[in-house]
């Protein structure tokens, strides 16, 4: 949630339909009621209320940050119990969690419901590794200052407060040289500093970036690198360890930035952001590739059936991305955002709301058993709840503040980055979008409201569209075409982006798809799943020809791609045959094959999966 600065403030934006709004709208009917049962069912609030009455039985759950699950849905409810369609029982939950937060905390301002346990060993402190304390107070600030802003509610502010000057106090400029085992405070606190006006909070914050890679945290199970703590944040050679943290930290690192103005931190975020982006970043916008450490990788170390990519790490990632275009103005971070927000976020959640994938691999294999959440057993595709949730309330808070991320008002210029039905309202400028986007390129703009006086509207030109068209004279510079005039109520600015199918081949470092096609329109990734196709997808083939020529088709509320794909021979009984030549595949028979967004995969039967498809030589 950007907060204003002098030259920053707003815009206030409404979806006023279309996919976003829809998915806003599944959030509201299914997905936070479900969330709300299974975190009662998981015992979340009782593991607050038995602080004050023990009768209630032992602590459930094994890990330490499960109060943050609680945090993150009161942030998505502060933005949905106001509303007139407010999910059923939202409020109610809201009002029941907050006060058990009141009952919980403790005197000094200290609330962590696992090491207040009274049968807990461990103390207060004593794990910084691992306990998370640090991260779960950023996600309570988050919630709090969400609660503030939407709902003019203070008592979560005030409990976050008195946690937050007790971090102050023992780890600030006189205090312990300390940082937490998992980045994601040191956002919080900027946000907090801006919500408040108090300097100690951004001062924390900034401490907590400037601490890590010195020596100030013990690193157990994994090493620094794991930790982004084995050097100093401003000379990582690379995005690295755990891609949460990793994401989290980057964003922390930036919000310090934009209120700081410092340039060391902004020359290193721009370095590890083009390289992650050049080298480690899935073409889902996927973040992550190894499952025994949920860890980054090395670079163009990105295998498709394998790919971690956790859900977590591409809210992460769009909330670098976010911080990176309010800090620079580029538009390619907003093409990575935008990217991420509708493949490897979109995946994420199941089309009824209801069911959660933790990680999302690019490939299904026939006989793939999936285990997520580092839990044995489980469904084959998504799962209702995690024994470590910390996705899926993840999933709502982000779906709740879509809207937050939309468009920016800067030095009378309105940036629109991400289209959408919306009606978006500066102080002196109203303007009205409507498009089926990202179904179809066209997107119109209405103005309400204008001044008499000259202001600029910027669009994003997306890095994967040719060709844009615009119906009223516009300069293009570095991903934006601007338009500066003065408007009146009544004036329409209509872009056209083209959205013709297109394939994607991969760097010849990428080993893992190496020489295979991928198939992309507008910012969706497509898949075939083996409903869709009368050979095994393991023996598609396809050429760039073929995706050329593929056409579109709507089917029930999305786009799907059908095209003609070829069949490969029986490949041979060794696992490592001998060859004497190397090339492109010849089919012995062609079928016709549809794909589909690649963020609606898994939502029917378990069969195979491919983002990633061989290659046909073209005749």
């Amino acid at each position: 949630m950007s907060h204003g600065t002098e030259v920053e403030a707003g815009p206030a934006v409404e979806l006023t339909g279309g996919l976003l709004h829809d998915w806003q709208r599944r959030n509201r009917a299914a997905t936070i009621p479900h969330a709300i049962a299974e975190l009662r069912k998981a015992g979340n609030l009782e593991n607050l209320r038995r602080l004050t009455d023990p009768s209630v039985g032992p602590y459930r759950g094994r890990y330490p940050f499960l109060d943050t699950d609680l945090y993150k849905t009161l942030e998505g409810l502060a933005y949905e119990v106001g509303r007139e369609d407010a999910p059923p029982g939202a409020r109610e939950f809201f009002d029941e969690v907050v006060v058990l937060l009141e009952q919980a905390q403790a005197e000094d301002g200290y609330l962590n419901s696992y090491f207040q346990d009274p049968d807990q060993p461990k103390q207060p402190w004593s794990d910084l590794g691992w306990g998370h304390e640090l991260y779960n107070l950023g996600h309570l600030i988050q919630a709090a200052v969400a609660a503030h802003r939407r709902l003019s509610d203070g008592r979560l502010l005030t409990i976050a407060r008195r946690f937050a000057d007790l971090v102050v106090r023992r780890y600030g400029e006189h205090g312990e040289e300390a940082v937490d085992g998992h980045p994601e405070v040191e956002m919080a606190l900027v946000e907090l500093y801006r919500e408040t006006g108090d300097a100690d909070y951004l001062t924390q914050a900034r401490l907590f970036v400037d601490r890590r890679g010195h020596g100030k945290l013990e690193h157990t199970i994994f090493p620094g690198e794991y930790f982004q703590d084995h050097v100093p944040f401003r000379e990582l050679p690379s995005v690295t360890g755990h891609a949460v943290r990793m994401a989290y930290l980057a964003a922390g690192a930036a919000d310090v930035h934009l209120e700081t103005g410092d340039p060391t931190l902004l020359a290193a975020l721009e370095r590890l952001w083009d390289d992650m982006v050049a080298t480690k970043l899935y073409l889902t916008g996927g973040l992550g590739s190894r499952h025994s450490d949920e860890a980054i990788g090395d670079r163009y170390e990105l295998p498709s059936e394998r790919a971690y990519a956790e859900t977590c790490a591409a809210i992460a990632t769009m909330q670098w991305a976010w911080r990176m275009f309010r800090a620079t103005g580029g538009a390619k971070y907003l093409d990575v955002y935008e990217t991420v927000l509708y493949n490897a976020y979109a995946v994420g959640l199941s089309a009824d709301g209801t069911a959660f994938f933790y990680d999302n691999p690019l490939q299904r294999r026939p006989d793939h058993e999936q285990r997520s959440g580092m839990e044995d057993g489980g469904e084959l595709l998504r799962r209702a709840w995690f024994g470590c949730p910390c996705c899926p309330p993840n999933i709502i808070r982000w779906m709740s503040e879509l809207q937050d991320h939309v468009a920016l008002h800067r030095d009378n210029t309105l940036y629109v980055g991400i289209y959408t039905d919306a009606r978006i309202t500066t102080e002196d400028l109203t303007v009205k979008v409507t498009t089926n986007y990202p179904w179809d390129g066209e997107i119109t703009l209405t103005i309400e409201k204008a001044p008499p006086a000259e202001r600029t509207i910027a669009l994003r030109i997306p890095g994967w569209a040719e060709n844009p068209t615009l119906t009223t004279p516009a300069g293009f510079t570095d991903g934006w075409a601007t338009v500066r005039r003065t408007f009146v109520p009544g004036d329409v600015v209509r872009l056209t982006l083209p959205m013709a199918p297109r394939a994607h081949g991969s760097h010849p470092y990428l080993d893992a798809t190496r020489g295979a096609i991928a198939v992309a329109r507008g910012p969706l990734v497509y898949c075939v799943e083996q409903q869709d196709a009368d050979a095994p997808v393991d023996d598609l083939l396809v050429s760039p020809a073929a995706v050329a020529k593929a056409t579109t088709r709507q089917h029930d509320d999305h786009v799907v791609l059908d095209l003609t794909a070829g069949v490969a021979p029986a490949p041979p009984p060794e696992l490592y045959p001998v060859i004497t030549e190397q090339g492109a595949e010849t089919a012995i028979r062609e079928v016709p094959v549809t794909l589909v967004p690649y963020f609606l995969w898994g939502n029917r039967q378990a069969l195979a999966m491919r983002v990633w498809l061989r290659t046909e030589r073209d005749n």
